[in-house]
């Protein structure tokens, strides 16, 4: 591919519709094209924006009376074909729009919903690409002191093999708008990434929160000003197993 059909097909990328592939080609194109790589944070602060910051509005509280009302003749035993059907198109119309705007209202996501995304998305690009670890290695003495040089903030890292979740290195990704640290660990054949970065609330803190998606468990938490994400296809206690070693080595 290309540079134009790479941004040609950025949109389609960003909402996870392209095959393995595909998502592999863009994957290799980004890391070696700085200005296609621009182009996608563009792209991608956009979305984010849109469906963060976009105003939506409620129908008023009597539309629904006053379709209701238009859906109803005022005369039914005359036929006054023209416009009654006038008014049964601008009534039906009119439905349209509510049940629009009220299911955006409704499936609009919430900002942990766009940021699960994010990391879902960073996640799966790490295991098609093969990219565990921009440093490759065990040594937590390693790993650390490489990401903190390359981010604004020290990531908590160690080693769990003795927990049975060794750690394969770290990687750069770039999430909730900023360059944040993951972590790959390893429990038998299974990659778990843990994505670290603070936590706008430095005094915030939340107990850990599990859901799956798309063939994923993913773990949430907050503690001591760090924001705290885990991925990975193991199931949900061992998911659970490795968190609770993380947060009580750290």
């Amino acid at each position: 591919m290309d540079c134009t059909d790479i941004r040609s097909r950025l949109p389609a990328y960003l909402d996870q519709e392209l095959d393995a592939a595909n998502v592999a080609a863009i994957d290799r194109h980004l890391a070696a094209c700085d200005a296609c790589s621009a182009a996608f944070a563009r792209q991608s602060n956009l979305r984010r924006a849109l469906r963060e910051q976009l105003t939506y509005h409620r129908a008023p509280a009597g539309l629904a009376s006053r379709i209701r009302s238009q859906v109803t003749p005022a005369e039914p035993r005359r036929f006054r074909f023209a416009p009654q059907w006038w008014q049964f198109g601008a009534a039906v119309a009119a439905t349209a729009v509510v049940t629009w705007m009220a299911a955006v209202e409704f499936q609009r996501p919430a900002p942990d919903q766009l940021l699960a995304e994010e990391v879902i998305a960073g996640h799966a690009r790490a295991v098609l690409t093969s990219h565990v670890a921009d440093v490759a290695t065990s040594d937590q003495h390693t790993v650390k002191p490489w990401l903190s040089s390359k981010l604004d903030f020290s990531p908590p890292v160690t080693d769990l093999t003795g927990a049975g979740f060794p750690l394969l290195g770290g990687r750069l990704d770039y999430l909730d708008n900023r360059p944040v640290a993951a972590l790959a660990y390893q429990h038998r054949q299974h990659l778990i990434s843990l994505f670290v970065w603070p936590e706008r609330d430095a005094a915030r803190s939340a107990p850990m929160r599990g859901f799956s998606r798309q063939g994923y468990n993913v773990l949430h938490w907050t503690d001591a000003g760090m924001t705290y994400w885990a991925i990975s296809d193991l199931n949900g206690n061992e998911l659970r197993d490795f968190a609770q070693a993380y947060a009580s080595a750290k």
